[in-house]
């Protein structure tokens, strides 16, 4: 159920990149930037071709892998598909990030926040391999 054309890992690196432009956007964002400390003016200051090039880049990289590890299972159900690319979110991601801001004293709220976004950018990408796979 998925392959690894590089049309299909652009379409799911796009995908992916598209949660994170609505979930930290209209979705989140100014709750994001609450908990982040950050104003409007600060993020506008943020070099916007580097953070939104190399974002762009991290997606394409989890794409490939996730269609690589996705084609080792040959052909799947759109279910199982799913299960495995929002897995990856659950079981590697949320807890990794979890960790992380559990010693930085992130607040529960920002946890809740950035790992919604994993899951559904892992969603995302899935769909992506399910249509196109």
């Amino acid at each position: 159920m998925a392959n690894m054309e590089w049309t299909t890992i652009l379409i799911a690196a796009a995908a992916g990149f598209l949660v994170g432009g609505v979930w930290y956007g209209p979705l989140f964002g100014p709750a994001w930037m609450k908990e982040r400390g950050f104003t409007e003016e600060e993020l506008k200051k943020g070099n916007m071709v580097l953070i939104y090039g190399t974002t762009f880049l991290f997606s394409i990289v989890s794409a490939i892998f996730l269609g690589h590890l996705l084609a080792h299972f040959g052909e799947m159900s759109a279910r199982s598909t799913m299960m495995i690319s929002t897995g990856i979110a659950l079981g590697l991601i949320v807890p990794a990030i979890g960790t992380n801001y559990l010693f930085s004293r992130a607040s529960l709220k920002l946890f809740g926040i950035d790992a919604g976004y994993w899951i559904f950018f892992y969603a995302a990408m899935g769909a992506v391999f399910v249509f196109f796979g």
